[in-house]
């Protein structure tokens, strides 16, 4: 195979392995300028006759149909062509420069919980689009992940689907059959075993790997149950009870018993790294009931008796006397943990309130302490944990209830969150924090209405609430209530004038209303405000390309590129920018950069093929129309200009078909219909010079800006 050229394009230039099912080839495409690199997959049907053939055939081309769809994932590999050639079925995948994850699982070396949680994350993510589509990958396992360089992103390659095409054979009775197992063994569940894949079985191959990289076992080396054929694995690594019964889950040898999708396994894995916070319940303490004692005789057990109660008297007031001295003392510390709280001295403080708790575990505000100080700390389940203390104790307390409420919106438990503040504002209807951060609760459940009825009463009660305001102009922003979330926004910022983000919210209000001026005007006040508010630097240069004012739109930019070096958008929108300046050679550099950013925009490929074509770089230009039509076939503009570079090339023939592409995507097209009249008169030698082409340019899309809180 080596040197050979593959129908007259795909040369091949060395060999990346092979197995039962075929072989893979690193090859260089011909027919795209610089001839770039790619992956040739081989596969061979085990049977040649024409039934088995014409099978194969069928599944080959439903299976490459799916694995086109699901390379418009970032983290999967892209199919750039397919096709068959001496009754061998082949693939033309996009090349991944990295190394695969069987390098990283070393024996004998072991992950941490934390290592293994992030792969999981990152493969049940891509696992999810997946499934999504009602594809199941059927082998998942390191060799198959790659780790992609520079930027160390794990991709899912070599899709077991298409692998069955090699495996099936005709049987007499005329149904089919595969021969063959597809997966990797210790990878492969039971019913994937015997044929049946299920979504879950993927879901128990990302489960062994990650069990694999806690042990540092290999999947041959784990133990099984004789009996139940389940995985024993716990004694060999360290992890939560919690995270270990998550991964039993995932491996169960019952796939019912299994998470049933990627969706399913990442949520629980999201609900483990943040779990709610548990409420501690307090048993009363009883005190000891009455005891029926016998009479004793008078006399001397009378003298005994006196005794008794007089040491007994002196004891009771000894203890009152202890507990009087414990409360001064917890008050006291509580005192000093308030004053290094307000120093925001939080650490210190949080141990001033320990201690204040272990000599009088009831007082309720030194477990309040220990609430909001754990909640500045971020501590946010500990945070919760010590409010539910100081609300058993006292249960009509109202910093507590309301400092719960805040713990649980920032674990984003916002019904709950919004329970406490109604708890809160029944002790104490008059706070307008408390509305405030309610009204925060709602927008995060989408119940805007309710949200700035909340933000509204926190204004009631304090008019120069500024937070309020702002918030209350986000709600009425994503609610499209433009002209109201203005209204806000300038109260905003005549409270506080350097409140950036207000400025910039305002801004992207404007720009829904069309007024790009004024638009301009907010954003600019932004970034006085914020030199490197690099979101209102771009939204800055948007507003300033829909007013045709492109060497600000370049300044605006530039500035996004210096605080935020990878930003796609940015680098994009740069390039369309010296493009209409006619700066053609700094926009192609601009363009070529955001590809390396974001490489499936077929809009960029457009408009990067257009500056190439004004320079004359006619096959430049083509191999960026072909990037454009390769992500979206249907871009009738870009087949319409590739049709025109290929025309001033003189490949008469392949101009035509171009503009046959971009006629059959738009009937109408009338620039292309004459395109391809021209190229056909010069197909017949009518004329020997071609007309000139305009190249046309699509218009740039106006930027969404949607209200943001944290810049």
């Amino acid at each position: 195979m080596l040197g050979n050229t593959l129908v007259g394009r795909y040369q091949i230039i060395s060999n990346l392995g092979g197995g039962g099912f075929g072989e893979t080839f690193v090859a260089s495409d011909t027919q795209l300028p610089g001839s770039p690199p790619c992956v040739v997959k081989k596969l061979k049907p085990q049977a040649s006759d024409p039934v088995t053939l014409e099978t194969a055939r069928r599944l080959f081309d439903t299976e490459a149909q799916v694995l086109y769809k699901l390379g418009t994932h970032d983290r999967i590999p892209q199919l750039l062509a397919y096709f068959e050639e001496n009754a061998e079925f082949y693939l033309v995948q996009e090349l991944i420069e990295g190394h695969d994850l069987s390098l990283e699982l070393i024996p004998g070396k072991t992950w941490s919980q934390e290592q293994v949680i992030s792969l999981l994350q990152e493969l049940l993510t891509i696992l999810e689009f997946v499934h999504q589509q009602n594809v199941i990958h059927r082998d998942v396992n390191p060799r198959n992940i790659l780790r992609r360089h520079p930027d160390g992103k794990l991709i899912l390659i070599d899709f077991g689907a298409v692998k069955q095409i090699t495996t099936q054979v005709i049987l007499p009775e005329g149904s089919i059959k595969g021969t063959i197992a597809i997966g990797t063994p210790g990878y492969i569940p039971g019913e994937q075993a015997h044929g049946t894949p299920k979504l879950s079985s993927d879901i128990y191959a990302t489960g062994i790997i990650a069990i694999q990289a806690l042990t540092g076992l290999s999947p041959e080396e784990i133990v099984k149950d004789a009996d139940t054929n389940e995985i024993i694995w716990q004694n060999q690594a360290t992890v939560t009870p919690e995270f270990a019964q998550f991964l039993e889950k995932m491996v169960c040898y019952d796939f019912r018993q299994r998470y049933p999708s990627a969706t399913v396994a990442l949520q629980a894995l999201k609900e483990l790294t943040q779990p709610p916070a548990q409420t501690i319940a307090l048993t009363p303490i009883s005190l000891p009931k009455n005891i029926n004692k016998p009479q004793p005789k008078k006399g001397i057990l009378g003298k005994i008796f006196l005794a008794i109660f007089l040491i007994g008297v002196s004891g009771i007031a000894s203890i009152l006397i202890f507990n009087h001295i414990n409360s001064n003392n917890a008050i006291e510390l509580s005192k000093q943990g308030n004053t290094l709280f307000d120093l925001q001295r939080y650490q210190d403080a949080l141990e001033v309130y320990e201690k204040a708790v272990n000599i009088r575990p009831d007082y309720a505000q030194g477990w309040n302490g220990q609430g909001k100080t754990l909640y500045k700390l971020k501590k946010y389940k500990d945070a919760l944990a010590a409010y539910d203390k100081a609300i058993q104790i006292q249960p009509d307390y109202f910093e507590a209830w309301s400092g719960r409420g805040f713990v649980l919106g920032s674990l984003q438990r916002y019904q709950e969150a919004i329970a406490s503040f109604d708890k809160a504002l029944q002790l104490n209807n008059e706070s307008s924090e408390v509305w405030n951060a309610k009204g925060e609760a709602f927008s995060n459940l989408n119940q805007y209405d309710q949200a700035i009825k909340s933000f509204e009463k926190a204004i009631e009660l304090k008019p120069d609430n500024y937070e309020a305001w702002y918030k209350k102009g986000l709600a009425l922003q994503t609610s499209n209530r433009y002209e109201e979330a203005i209204a806000a926004y300038e109260k905003v910022v005549a409270l506080k004038p350097d409140y950036e983000q207000a400025w910039y919210n305002w801004g992207n209000s404007l720009v829904n209303l069309r007024r790009y001026r004024d638009a301009f005007t907010a954003y600019d006040k932004a970034v006085q405000y914020k030199s490197n508010y690099y979101q209102a630097w771009l939204s800055r240069g948007n507003v300033l390309l829909n007013l045709q004012r492109y060497p600000e739109a370049i300044e605006s930019f530039n500035q996004v590129i210096k605080y935020n070096p990878s930003n796609y958008q940015a680098w994009y929108n740069l390039g369309w920018s010296l493009h209409q300046t006619q700066r053609y050679e700094e926009a192609i550099k601009s363009y070529k950069k955001a590809a390396t950013l974001k490489q499936k925009d077929y809009q960029l490929w457009y408009n990067l093929g257009n500056s190439q074509y004004i320079l004359q770089k006619y096959e430049d230009a083509i191999a960026s129309y072909n990037k454009a039509v390769r992500y979206k076939p249907d871009h009738s503009e870009s087949w319409y200009s590739r049709g025109n570079a290929l025309l001033n090339l003189k490949q008469f023939k392949d101009a035509i078909a171009s503009y046959d592409q971009a006629i059959k995507y738009k009937p109408n097209y009338q620039q292309a219909i004459d395109g391809r009249n021209q190229a056909q008169i010069q197909l017949q030698g009518e004329i020997s010079k071609p007309k000139p082409v305009i190249v046309p340019v699509l218009p740039f899309p106006n930027a969404t800006n949607s209200p943001q809180t944290t810049p």
